[in-house]
Parts: C-alpha cells; sequence; structure tokens
C-alpha cells in the first residue's frame, strides 16, 4: 500500500484496525497517528509479529476490505 494513502484514509483503516486486531485500543491507534510504519510497529508489538509479517497481515486484510467493496 502507498503509506501516502494510509494517512489519507487513517480513520476508515482505525475503524478496520479495531477490527482486524482486537488488542489493539483507541489509544494506541491514535498514536500511529495515520504513520504506515508506526502501524506496523504496534502490530509486530501487540502480536510478536516480525515486521515482514506484520506487513503482509495488513496488506492481505486490506484487499480483502477493497475486495468486499467492489
Amino acid at each position: 500500500m502507498n503509506k501516502n494513502v494510509f494517512g489519507g484514509k487513517r480513520k476508515q483503516i482505525h475503524g478496520q484496525a479495531k477490527v482486524w486486531w482486537g488488542k489493539l485500543t483507541d489509544n494506541d491507534l491514535e498514536k500511529v497517528g495515520g504513520k504506515f510504519h508506526k502501524l506496523i510497529g504496534l502490530v509486530q508489538e501487540k502480536f510478536g509479529y516480525t515486521q515482514q509479517q506484520a506487513e503482509e497481515e495488513f496488506n492481505q486484510r486490506l484487499k480483502e476490505v477493497k475486495t468486499e467493496g467492489e
């Protein structure tokens, strides 16, 4: 995903991220502030993923959302 697009869709992704990763709180997501690398780091920290795992899971979930909306 284009990291600039992520920042622009922050509010939509905020809600989805809470659904995808239930351990993430509103405070966690506010700290991310629409920054892709911060979200990936947060997912790594909370779930014990590698950076690659976190990015792949995020991208896969995003593809699923796009497919559902089409």
